[in-house]
């Protein structure tokens, strides 16, 4: 008897383990995500600070993934200690508060904002969001993958087009 009942346990566990590898790692609870690798995080920041640099700005430039963790972040030549954190905090908003309504930057966030009615209702600070411009959403595929923010030209426009730039020399490469 207990032969039957070891072998009938054995086909139970062996027919168990099939339908779980046919399922796929979905029914694992596994989520796959997509970011950028370490040297392409890199490249994307010397690209934002080299593209700045060119125009006489002294930028610091910062990437993060959809976690809001920083990948890469490289401070120009003279640019300004305050940049450090407020690259990041641009990074973070564009990687975290874009994504909801589809927008691909901090200013379409801010411009959206601006046209809400005005309220008497507080607004609850959220750590590391800033509404300033010079954060862009890191799109592959139509999909967001991280966030990259610029912060030391002498205004969030001119921040904004270093990112875009250095974006638009790596495009080809995420996928």
């Amino acid at each position: 008897m207990r032969a039957v009942s070891a072998g009938f346990f054995a086909g139970a566990v062996g027919f168990a383990v099939l339908a779980a590898a046919a399922m796929g790692a979905h029914a694992q609870g596994l989520v796959t995500i997509q970011k950028l690798s370490a040297p392409l995080a890199n490249e994307l920041v010397g690209e934002a600070v080299a593209n700045c640099a060119q125009k006489g700005y002294a930028v610091t430039a910062a990437v993060v993934d959809l976690d809001g963790a920083r990948q890469a972040l490289l401070r120009g030549n003279g640019a300004p200690i305050h940049t450090l954190d407020n690259a990041f905090y641009k990074a973070y908003s564009a990687a975290s508060l874009t994504l909801a309504r589809k927008e691909d930057s901090t200013k379409a966030v801010a411009d959206r904002m601006s046209k809400n009615p005005a309220t008497t209702v507080p607004q609850t600070p959220l750590p590391n969001v800033t509404y300033a411009v010079g954060g862009v959403t890191i799109m592959s595929g139509g999909n967001a993958i991280g966030g990259i923010g610029v912060s030391g030209a002498p205004g969030g426009n001119f921040d904004e087009e270093c990112a875009r730039a250095a974006i638009a020399k790596i495009q080809d490469r995420m996928k």
